[in-house]
């Protein structure tokens, strides 16, 4: 469906909408911290990078280029209230949310800076894309999946190093995360993890607080099945697949999974009745879950299981779109802080994209969005590229930044005693 775009409109209302999120989010700041969220949140959208560079150009401001890059620096090294960004921020995004059968997904990943080695606190870290081992930092990010289509919606990120002052583990700070998910979410929020949260301190964590898991076991954990201590591969190699399930992934490929219920314990919590949840059909071995979600039918129990792991994708494309969009590992700045600070607005822009698409995903403006993205093919499930796209496009064509649209002080019209008397002394 083509239709005629008008783009001056179009970026007017982008940019009154991204004025009133970031005007949300900011709630509780002052004029100075306020004004500087909504710049950096524009300008990443704007410019799709988070080079202060670019984010400067994107301003437009009637002043040189180095003093907006000067000040945005300053301002970014000391932005200290990032807790009452995100507290705001999640409180837009519980609106997008079932908050009983939201789906939180949980993981690890990196920033690497091989060619970076003065950066603060920067050291060894594994490289997911590579396998090798590189310089950079560590991350840790959740997000929840939006009610109807599913999009993911960040919550918590942090950027961490092993080397920096204070640094306890990585399970420390995975449990920081956690722990920041107990505080805003209900139990019954199925919280979704890969085999990095195989371990007895995560289990004992979810297990003690009663919060709802699905967590990929590593195949050489052991588990008591039936009174007896055995490895967990020769558990599910017992079981072929009871239950059957098509899954279509996001390439429109077909897999015929078969599905095994088995109720397992751990040897560490010998007291609490969890289900492996054996799924055939994506490689030569089994795939294996282990969650504690209870249901009195054992095959809906096995296929909600399994889709809700299989939706951790969205996440994997969430951390790619992130890095690739926005140039995140191409960040320019030395500054651990700095770094932290951009990784949080580089997760507000991805937040605001998600929670558009969600408000106004049948509206005219959405169609003339997508329209702007030049799609040669369908519009794919995972929007964010999209939209990224033609945010930026839209933008671009604008002569003015976002200035204009950040609401000032409002001035009181009732006079002061000085003003009185200074009327008085002049009349």
């Amino acid at each position: 469906c083509f239709c005629m775009i008008n783009y001056n409109r179009l970026g007017y209302e982008i940019k009154r909408d991204l004025a009133t999120f970031s005007q949300k989010i900011s709630k509780g700041l002052k004029r100075p911290k306020s004004k500087f969220v909504a710049q950096m949140v524009y300008g990443i959208l704007a410019g799709n990078k988070v080079y202060l560079s670019e984010i400067a150009r994107s301003l437009n401001e009637k002043i040189t280029l180095k003093k907006t890059i000067d000040r945005l620096s300053r301002n970014l090294f000391g932005f200290s209230e990032k807790d009452i960004v995100m507290e705001n921020y999640i409180a837009e995004v519980r609106k997008h949310i079932d908050e009983e059968q939201a789906v939180i997904v949980i993981d690890n990943s990196d920033i690497t800076k091989p060619c970076s080695p003065k950066m603060e606190a920067i050291s060894d870290v594994h490289d997911g894309s590579t396998g090798e081992i590189r310089k950079g930092y560590f991350t840790v990010e959740a997000a929840v999946l939006s009610k109807d289509k599913k999009m993911p919606m960040s919550v918590y990120e942090k950027v961490f190093s092993s080397a920096e002052d204070g640094f306890v583990s990585m399970p420390h700070e995975n449990l920081c995360c956690l722990k920041s998910l107990s505080a805003h979410f209900g139990k019954n929020c199925v919280r979704t993890l890969d085999r990095g949260f195989d371990a007895n301190e995560y289990y004992r964590y979810f297990l003690k607080n009663d919060e709802k898991f699905v967590i990929r076991a590593k195949k050489n954990r052991n588990v008591i099945y039936k009174n007896k201590t055995q490895n967990i591969m020769d558990v599910a190699k017992l079981y072929k697949g009871n239950y059957r399930m098509d899954f279509i992934d996001k390439r429109k490929r077909r897999t015929e999974c078969r599905i095994s219920y088995i109720p397992v314990k751990l040897c560490e919590f010998p007291n609490k009745e969890l289900v492996l949840v054996v799924v055939y059909g994506f490689g030569k071995e089994p795939m294996l879950l282990l969650t504690n979600l209870e249901m009195t039918e054992k095959k809906k129990l096995c296929m909600i299981a399994t889709k809700v792991y299989l939706m951790r994708w969205r996440i994997e494309e969430y951390f790619k779109f992130k890095k690739q969009q926005f140039g995140l590992e191409d960040l320019r700045v030395m500054s651990l802080q700095s770094i932290r600070n951009l990784n949080l607005f580089a997760t507000l822009a991805a937040g605001y994209i998600a929670i558009i698409y969600a408000e106004k995903e049948d509206t005219i403006f959405m169609l003339e969005l997508k329209e702007c993205s030049k799609r040669i093919f369908h519009i794919p499930k995972f929007i964010f590229y999209a939209l990224g796209y033609a945010i930026r496009r839209v933008l671009a064509g604008t002569r003015s930044g976002i200035k204009g649209f950040i609401l000032k002080k409002e001035q009181s019209q009732q006079l002061t005693l000085a003003q009185y008397f200074g009327i008085e002394a002049f009349g």
